[in-house]
């Protein structure tokens, strides 16, 4: 069973719709119990990092999460739970779980692609460029877009872990894997054929890495 993290952020519903379309069992829900049992864990988001964080702590997920992860258990992250991961994010200058070593940045103001200005929030599809082999990218074309809406990067620390990058007037991380994590930025729930096949190779996957 795969448990969909439920903190009271968005997008919990479009995910359990493509879990239903892929005919995989499921429950949404923040109890301790059902996420120790599930055999998998996908944290999705939408919002602001500071209401993330204070709906986590509620709920005492900021110290069940991160303890889950460092057991073993795979997990997905989309969007503002893959941005909530990290130690510190600038929105709200938020102080996050701190699974993954890094920072979330703010894009700057000034953005732009050949002269021409961006609009911020990043909002619609866009390619991801895949710089490593891993299990929940498998079959993916090269050229397959995916969903995206945010205002804020991820920045991890060790640029090992980055698997996947987006070009948005600058090139950021799109996609970093350590161990039994994956997160994305992009919403592959939202993304079509390629968004579900990469949602169902994460309903195979065991938690280990591509060498």
């Amino acid at each position: 069973m795969i448990a969909i993290i439920d903190y009271r952020a968005g997008n919990l519903t479009s995910v359990a719709r493509a879990l239903d379309y892929l005919k995989e069992p499921y429950k949404i829900t923040a109890d301790e119990k059902l996420l120790i049992e599930s055999d998998r864990l996908i944290f999705p988001g939408v919002g602001a990092a500071g209401d993330a964080m204070a709906n986590l702590k509620h709920r005492a997920l900021d110290r069940l999460l991160p303890r889950l992860v460092g057991e073993g258990k795979p997990m997905l992250g989309i969007c503002l739970g893959t941005q909530v991961i990290y130690e510190h994010s600038e929105e709200n200058n938020t102080e996050c779980l701190g699974i993954v070593p890094g920072t979330v940045k703010k894009f700057p103001d000034d953005l732009r692609d050949r002269g021409q200005p961006l609009k911020i929030p990043h909002m619609g599809w866009n390619t991801i460029t895949f710089e490593k082999k891993h299990p929940v990218f498998e079959g993916l074309p090269a050229d397959a877009e995916f969903y995206f809406v945010h205002s804020y990067y991820p920045a991890p620390s060790d640029e090992n872990w980055i698997i996947g990058r987006t070009d948005y007037g600058i090139r950021f991380c799109s996609a970093v894997a350590m161990k039994n994590l994956i997160a994305v930025q992009f919403h592959p729930e939202k993304s079509g054929r390629p968004g579900l096949k990469l949602l169902a190779n994460f309903c195979r996957w065991e938690g280990k890495n591509a060498e």
